[in-house]
């Protein structure tokens, strides 16, 4: 179903997924994580495919996503990062530390863990990475921050210097992804989550031109989600992407009439409406269901990921929703 409406020929009810459907709103998430580092929870070949597996058994969705992160393909750089509990992500090393490894090594539990995914699962995976503007200002900034205050600072005043960043990024994420499509990924998801951080001429050069090389390189269908999608929908179509992933702040219907009927469209319902009563999860759901109905390259998705407090029995009943239309 899912890899029929990526490529525009569902005939049936829209697929649903969601991002991060394996985290820490799960009880069964938790207990798995109890006593351990994030970091090793990431390169546990066995732990990447229990938690990857998690919301197929608890919500009956029709797609699973790897359990990783977009750091992971700091490990291709030879950067050294980590996860603090209350913090974040924290990267220990600065961008004059990149040293290319072995893609093969750097990420051979990712590799394990889709082999046997594939041998176990009845639902297609998707892979993915973060972009690499999104990965260089993690780099850049030393861990999550809300203005990109570095990040900006290097691309206004030094472009040549940040553009050859952003090349190394792009080739290990061009590594990094092959290596989880020759592992067996069924379609792969790029995350830009803070290209919202640019205006539309900056994000052309520093997003959409690294987003545009790695499709090129890596053959598979692709997703394109980038924080602002709804405004940046029409520059990713120029990509022509399998789909793109749309954030919660544009009218999906009038996005739709700016994109290609060849090109799969997934979201945009809020995240945060999952707090509200299932009547309402009912509500915003039906506007979608609605409004796309009949369209064979939609994909019921969040407009972003689901929160850790988000209650589980509402991520049950917009599943059994969606999957009852």
């Amino acid at each position: 179903m899912l890899l029929d409406a990526l490529h525009c020929r569902n005939k049936k009810r829209p697929p649903i997924w969601l991002m991060r459907q394996a985290g820490r709103y799960l009880p069964e998430y938790r207990a798995l994580r109890e006593g351990r580092t994030l970091l090793d929870m990431f390169h546990d070949p066995k732990t990447i495919v229990e938690v990857t597996k998690l919301p197929l058994d608890i919500l009956q969705v029709d797609a699973a996503i790897l359990f990783s992160d977009i750091l992971t393909v700091f490990d291709g750089l030879g950067i050294r990062y980590d996860f603090q509990e209350g913090v974040g992500p924290v990267v220990q090393d600065s961008p004059d530390r990149i040293e290319m490894q072995d893609p093969h090594v750097a990420y051979v539990n990712v590799i394990e863990a889709i082999e046997q995914l594939k041998e176990e699962l009845e639902v297609p995976l998707l892979g993915f990475a973060g972009a690499p503007f999104t990965v260089a200002s993690y780099l850049i900034e030393g861990g999550s921050s809300r203005d990109l205050k570095k990040t900006k600072q290097w691309l206004f005043r030094d472009p040549e210097g940040f553009t050859k960043l952003l090349d190394q990024i792009t080739v290990a994420t061009i590594e990094y992804l092959n290596c989880q499509v020759r592992a067996g990924v069924d379609a792969i998801q790029l995350f830009d989550s803070w290209a919202n951080a640019l205006s539309i001429y900056e994000f052309r050069t520093y997003c959409l031109e690294p987003m545009r090389k790695i499709m090129k390189a890596v053959d598979h269908p692709t997703l394109l989600f980038c924080r602002g999608s709804s405004l940046f929908a029409p520059e990713l179509a120029k990509l022509q992407p399998a789909a793109i992933s749309v954030d919660w702040s544009g009218d999906l219907l009038a996005i739709r009439d700016q994109i290609p009927r060849s090109i799969a469209l997934q979201g945009n319902l809020d995240p945060m409406l999952l707090y509200a009563s299932k009547e309402k999860i009912a509500e915003g759901a039906d506007r979608l269901l609605f409004g796309m109905k009949d369209d064979p390259g939609f994909i019921f998705n969040l407009g972003h990921g689901l929160l850790p407090d988000i209650p589980v029995e509402n991520v049950k009943f917009l599943v059994d929703h969606v999957r009852r239309s």
